[in-house]
């Protein structure tokens, strides 16, 4: 298949900054659409593949997974997509296409593997993935959503991923009026969960150790909000239906798994890197659950843009350049965003 070279970011090691490179993008295929990338978001994810905090990474690593551009190129066979269209591209780029989950549209538990955006084997078409930290990225159009025209584009990209992350498990636990919704942590995941819980119907509290997000989160839409390092408020907590742990952090579930109502669930979408301890009174005690959550397919994806786009929810974000990058690493490492970076990649172009 033919192939172009491209301008991206990326890195050769874990222990190097991110720099300007070229990589190679194929052609459009039949069913392909090439995206000019307009934004990208930043994900820890992305943070802990550069890194190699969960082994595996492969390198050079381009990162990015929280892509919204417009469609500069179709292949013949594309009906979904035009040339000038808003498009957006998540974690998933391609999949089996045949398992019972690919059917379904819920690729994100494909059977045999789905293929992630960035430092993935490509098994189509040979080589590795690279994401979103790039000026154009090209995808078969099963695996590209619609972004409405009334979204704002960079405050949009987070819901690829944040947004999707923390929407699906909201939506399979049946989050809606009447039901009690905890939050646990408010960063790029938990401040969506916050506006999108809200927007559903729910009562909203959020979980902070932060007395500065404590006041934020009201702003955010929280109804009430709890400060877990407080025993008198943890005490005096209303029980919850289900908890949504956004937390990638090391912290003791067992406190939160106690403030659920008999079948409440706590549901982690959070990613610590090590194993959490989980008190077996604490779960038979009610028949609580303790689950987790992980994206959704892509028409839950496009589900979540059109929810958020009706709604009138975007992320908070703050704009970078790409030369800013790894100074938005080490801030994101530290916490220290509110809440999403996302990069304009525009500037690419003048990137060294």
């Amino acid at each position: 298949m033919d192939t172009k070279q491209v301008k991206a970011f990326g890195t050769e090691a874990s222990i190097e900054p991110l720099k300007g490179m070229k990589i190679e993008r194929r052609e459009v295929d039949v069913k392909d659409v090439e995206i000019e990338i307009l934004y990208c978001g930043i994900c820890h994810s992305d943070l802990h593949s550069v890194h190699n905090d969960w082994g595996g990474t492969l390198y050079p690593v381009v990162p990015g997974h929280e892509i919204v551009g417009r469609v500069k190129k179709v292949g013949e066979g594309v009906s979904k997509f035009k040339v000038g269209d808003l498009a957006g591209v998540g974690c998933i780029v391609d999949s089996c296409r045949e398992c019972d989950h690919c059917h379904e549209g819920e690729e994100q538990f494909c059977d045999n593997g789905w293929t992630v955006v960035f430092n993935s084997p490509d098994k189509k078409h040979g080589g590795i993935t690279y994401g979103g930290f790039s000026e154009s990225i090209v995808v078969d159009e099963n695996y590209v959503v619609h972004i409405p025209e009334n979204l704002d584009l960079p405050s949009a990209a987070p819901i690829l991923c944040a947004g999707i992350t923390v929407y699906s498990p909201l939506k399979h636990w049946k989050t809606g009026p009447g039901k009690n919704v905890g939050i646990i942590g408010i960063g790029g995941l938990g401040h969506m969960a916050i506006k999108i819980a809200k927007a559903m119907g729910a009562k909203v509290t959020v979980f902070t150790t932060s007395q500065a997000k404590a006041e934020d989160a009201k702003r955010l839409g929280a109804d009430e909000v709890v400060l877990s390092t407080d025993k008198e408020q943890m005490k005096n907590c209303p029980k919850q239906d289900m908890i949504l742990d956004t937390v990638s952090a090391s912290h003791d579930v067992n406190e939160y798994i106690n403030l659920l109502k008999v079948d409440g669930s706590l549901v982690l979408v959070g990613l610590p890197n090590a194993p959490l301890e989980i008190g077996a009174f604490n779960v038979v005690n009610g028949r609580k659950s303790f689950s987790g959550s992980n994206i959704g397919g892509i028409a839950e994806t496009q589900e979540v843009i059109n929810f958020c786009a009706e709604h009138n929810i975007k992320a908070d974000i703050e704009m970078i350049s790409i030369d800013e990058v790894n100074t938005a690493f080490e801030r994101l490492e530290k916490g220290d965003v509110k809440y999403r970076f996302v990069i304009d990649m525009s500037s690419l172009a003048q990137a060294n």
